[in-house]
């Protein structure tokens, strides 16, 4: 049990991204179906559910993100309409991704119905899912309280 706690403490951040964003995968993948199912009876074109089921989760996402996975602090209102903005921004460009897989896949290759459908919302998901966290990491949710101090003064004190 320690050797798996040790494990978790030092790839702590890629753990909790895989378990929030699985979360928020599943939680997508579930609203897509509904939305394009015509059981459920919502029976929308595969772009457009993926556009609606993007906007809840892209707000599930952002909490999650911000306070389970990159603990941002954001120290005042300013900062967290910033990481907020570029949350958003990257998840945009991400969706665009995304929309553009499932278009062709459904549209083109004519995976419109059952398993194929979900497959191509699946392909997609994994897509965006490895992106969003190179853009998380990388520009929304980076340390910006930290102060970079040059070697020489490391050395000094």
């Amino acid at each position: 049990m320690e050797k798996l706690i040790k494990i978790y403490r030092k790839h702590k951040e890629g753990i909790d991204y895989l378990f929030w964003g699985g979360i928020t995968f599943l939680l997508s993948m579930v609203l897509f179906w509904a939305f394009t199912s015509d059981i459920v009876g919502i029976g929308w074109n595969e772009v457009f559910a993926n556009n609606i089921d993007w906007v809840i989760c892209v707000i599930f996402a952002f909490v999650v993100n911000k306070f389970f996975v990159f603990h941002s602090k954001a120290g005042n209102i300013n900062g967290f309409f910033t990481e907020f903005a570029q949350f958003v921004t990257a998840r945009i460009f991400t969706l665009l991704l995304e929309d553009g897989i499932i278009w062709l896949l459904c549209s083109v290759a004519g995976w419109q119905t059952g398993l194929l459908l979900i497959a191509a919302k699946f392909i997609g998901q994994f897509v965006v899912i490895v992106t969003n966290y190179i853009l998380s990491k990388l520009w929304i949710f980076k340390d910006r309280t930290s102060k970079q101090v040059p070697p020489e003064q490391k050395e000094e004190k």
